[in-house]
């Protein structure tokens, strides 16, 4: 007869004995200690209560008919489902065989009759803690390995085990997708001989074999190696990256952890964004071109007062020196004084057409190593045209410490030129005549700082978010492409550009340009 007395969720305990009188003690021994008891009084039954209700603890009678105790334990410790109960053994056999015998079969501990109910109760107590403290664990164990398929069957990349020879002794269903093969056929298979075609020669030497992951299996270093070409299991390639790191416990080591991709794709965006980003080059220098090519329409009344002035000194130094040639006696030094005149005002008109074709050209690919001073005193030579019309001026401060930059002269030299004539228009909308101050001193160990300070009204308030936005503008009519082109200007220098305001009003526009190497020659 078997009874289920108490259903609960506290531990269970099953009691077995063919003694009635026995089953009655230990119940009234455990009853209200917080466990779920149930009493079986043959083998067989307590065989089929365990089974179905696996109880942490059993209180086993050894000597019973038909199935003893011992065979109980026997059958017990073979299933898995009853193997982890604790098994308490009762009997009045006192002697060390009997003990011997009971944990020999899996008995976890031994009381005699006639019992005593404290021990009782503590052994069972105990027990039950361990078995109940052991279960929650195994149920740990089954949902971290759980959640660990699951990571693993979830990651894109490749996972393979290797042994310390190469084998593989694991593969995630990445790794099947990739090399093409299920996992049942990867097991056991030669890393190197399947994706290398190479054989696993364990030499220590590292410089032996370059072999993607040899290194890991033999020495235990990691790797990290990418663009290197793998084959799958039908042999054919394809590009790869891989990450390898190495199996130890202690000192010893087992094999590797070899995580892989295949990145042919990856390879053919690569190309592709380095295709658009020479196109957005172009396409930047033609825009920086076509912003010159405007720059110098806006200023091209200047320039042709710039050149005029000494085509027109030129060709009244010719009228004198024909005058003297045509005299009865000639002044030869009046004449060369002439001629030389006219050679200096020649010269004159040459450098301002040359600096005009030299700004409006396309730049060569490339930068230059260049001086800051020579940089900016060009650049004040086109801002005089401006400076005129603007009724202002400019003066040009550089520090003594100012090393060489490495840039694109054109396009720093447009850069500065916009700022100034920004400045100059500023100042003058203001209603004030003070100069544009231009100021270059080094900044750090990395670059050179280029301020360009003007005296008009400042900048609006949401000035930081919007100033270098496309077709933003604080001029009646801006079109608003002169900051962002000077921003991607600055920018592909490997410098910086921005403003702040300063006390005394007005704004400061700065831009940095990148340190040349000294050894480098000037241009």
């Amino acid at each position: 007869m078997s009874e289920q007395v108490c259903a609960s969720v506290e531990p269970t305990v099953l009691l077995v004995d063919d003694n009635p009188q026995n089953l009655k003690v230990l119940y009234e021994t455990l009853k209200d200690k917080g466990y779920r008891l149930l009493i079986a009084n043959d083998g067989a039954k307590a065989l089929t209560l365990a089974q179905r209700d696996r109880p942490e603890v059993i209180l086993l009678d050894i000597m019973m008919p038909e199935l003893d105790g011992y065979q109980v334990c026997e059958r017990l410790k073979a299933d898995p489902a009853t193997a982890d109960s604790a098994v308490v053994f009762l009997s009045a056999l006192d002697d060390v065989e009997a003990k011997v015998k009971g944990f020999s079969l899996g008995g976890a501990d031994y009381i005699s009759k006639p019992f005593q109910a404290a021990e009782v109760i503590a052994r069972v107590k105990t027990h039950a803690r361990v078995i109940r403290l052991e279960r929650q664990l195994q149920q740990r164990n089954r949902q971290l390995e759980s959640d660990q398929s699951r990571i693993l069957n979830a990651i894109s990349e490749g996972i393979y085990g290797l042994d310390a020879d190469g084998n593989i002794i694991f593969a995630n269903p990445a790794a099947e997708r990739i090399a093409g093969s299920p996992a049942e056929e990867l097991v056991g298979r030669n890393f190197f001989q399947l994706h290398f075609n190479q054989d696993c020669d364990c030499d220590d030497s590292p410089d032996a074999d370059d072999t993607p992951v040899k290194a890991t299996c033999n020495l235990g270093l990691p790797e990290h190696r990418r663009d290197i070409t793998m084959f799958r299991a039908d042999g054919t390639g394809f590009p790869a990256e891989y990450r390898s790191s190495p199996k130890l416990e202690g000192d010893e080591l087992l094999g590797a952890v070899v995580v892989f991709r295949d990145i042919t794709v990856e390879l053919e965006q690569e190309s592709e964004l380095e295709a658009a980003r020479e196109l957005v080059q172009e396409q930047r220098e033609q825009l920086a071109h076509a912003s010159r090519l405007s720059t110098i329409g806006e200023m091209a009344a200047g320039f042709a007062h710039e050149v005029n002035q000494p085509l027109t000194a030129i060709s009244n130094y010719a009228r004198v020196a024909n005058r003297l040639m045509g005299a009865e006696s000639l002044d030869q030094e009046l004449l060369g004084e002439t001629l030389g005149k006219i050679e200096a005002q020649s010269l004159r008109a040459s450098e301002v057409i040359r600096r005009i074709r030299q700004f409006v050209k396309k730049p060569a690919a490339g930068k230059e190593v260049v001086s800051v001073e020579t940089l900016l005193d060009d650049t004040r030579q086109f801002a005089e045209v401006d400076a005129r019309n603007n009724e202002g001026g400019v003066e040009i401060t550089i520090a003594d410490d100012v090393p060489n930059v490495l840039v694109d002269p054109v396009q720093v030299q447009q850069v500065a030129l916009n700022l100034i004539r920004n400045a100059l228009e500023a100042t003058r909308a203001a209603g004030s005549t003070a100069p544009v101050r231009v100021l270059a001193e080094r900044s750090g160990d990395r670059c050179v700082r280029v301020e360009v300070i003007d005296r008009g009204v400042g900048l609006p308030a949401d000035a930081e978010e919007k100033l270098f936005l496309p077709f933003f503008t604080t001029k009646p009519d801006g079109m608003g492409i002169g900051l962002p082109m000077c921003q991607s200007l600055i920018q592909a220098q490997g410098g910086e550009i921005g403003f702040q305001r300063p006390e005394q009003g007005g704004t400061c526009f700065y831009f940095t340009l990148p340190l040349a190497e000294v050894t480098q020659p000037v241009a």
